[in-house]
């Protein structure tokens, strides 16, 4: 009887060895295990505040991580955004629209307002607590220290010249170049189909005149503003008064209604809110010596969006300004 049970008591003793041997086995395994998710999650944490180092008109800017929290603080800055498919949290109001312009308005749901681009909020930016700010010497280089105080700020020097050295800028400053080159391939692409359709149809050569009335001004468009650059971008002819490297002939009075003559004109109207530039514009279409203009007589005078042409400023604006010039000038 004893024997027997010491017996049992030997196989109970070796089978609790066994087990803790067991245990500590596992204990080890989880330990290791552990470390191995320690050591993935330290990883990933510092490839999450990985920084660069952003050059802009104010300096330099390093900024950690990607951003994901982004003020924009020009209106073509918002398409910029747009097309590299990230929604800023807060972005000026668009010079034309309520809040924004149709072309955009669908992207922008539960976009917050912080002012507009001569006009910005500083207090709305700070409550959305951004981790990036872009914005624009030319508009608000006053406000660059507040900026950069509640976040990393990106300025960029000037709003004349290509669109496109700003839409670089912006692709940099969230850490999407890549992303931005193609949309500017895309672009690219667009424009130099353009150019071989026109050159097919033998209308590259087509003098291409462009007019913008205002509430208080009325303009001819030269070389050097958005819509001049994309038409010497596809290769377009202009009217001798208009191939000039300048942006545009201001204060124009109807003595020089002869200037606004083309084999081709766009007109386009800036109708902000509380102000009539449509009536400025009817004045002007119905007088005789815009009547008499050769492209009119032809019925080659077109009216097109003052956003698209001019207001906007940005590459889906630019896009839309190239269906607008393949329908027209395509269509004759």
């Amino acid at each position: 009887m004893f024997k027997s049970n010491a017996w049992k008591l030997g196989l109970l003793l070796l089978a609790l060895v066994f087990t803790l041997a067991a245990c500590g086995g596992s204990d080890d395994n989880t330990d290791e295990n552990a470390g191995d998710q320690n050591n993935d999650q330290e990883q990933s944490s510092d490839e999450e505040t990985e920084s660069y180092t952003v050059e802009h008109a104010m300096g330099e800017e390093t900024i950690d991580g990607d951003p994901e929290r982004i003020v924009v603080l020009t209106n073509h800055g918002t398409e910029a955004l747009l097309s590299l498919g990230i929604e800023p949290v807060g972005a000026v109001q668009s010079w034309t629209g309520d809040p924004w312009y149709d072309h955009i308005s669908d992207d922008m749901e539960g976009v917050e307002v912080v002012g507009t681009e001569s006009n910005i909020n500083l207090e709305a930016i700070a409550a959305l607590e951004p981790d990036l700010i872009l914005a624009n010497k030319m508009r608000q280089e006053e406000h660059y220290d507040k900026l950069s105080k509640i976040a990393p700020t990106v300025f960029e020097e000037t709003l004349r010249g290509d669109w496109k050295i700003n839409f670089e800028l912006i692709a940099e400053a969230v850490n999407m170049e890549e992303e931005g080159q193609q949309v500017l391939d895309d672009y690219q692409q667009r424009v130099e189909d353009l150019r071989t359709k026109l050159e097919e149809e033998n209308k590259l050569d087509t003098k291409v005149s462009m007019v913008r009335f205002m509430p208080s001004d009325v303009r001819i468009y030269h070389k050097d503003s958005f819509s001049g650059i994309i038409l010497d971008e596809i290769g377009l002819a202009r009217p001798e008064s208009q191939d000039v490297d300048d942006f545009a002939a201001k204060g124009v009075t109807k003595e020089r209604i002869g200037e606004m003559d083309g084999d081709v004109i766009f007109y386009f109207t800036y109708q902000p809110e509380g102000e009539d530039g449509k009536a400025v514009e009817s004045e002007w279409v119905n007088d005789p010596l815009w009547n008499n203009l050769e492209a009119v007589q032809a019925g080659n005078a077109y009216e097109v969006s003052d956003t698209i042409w001019n207001t906007a400023g940005g590459v889906r604006a630019a896009n839309l300004m190239l269906d607008d010039l393949e329908e027209k000038l395509l269509s004759e």
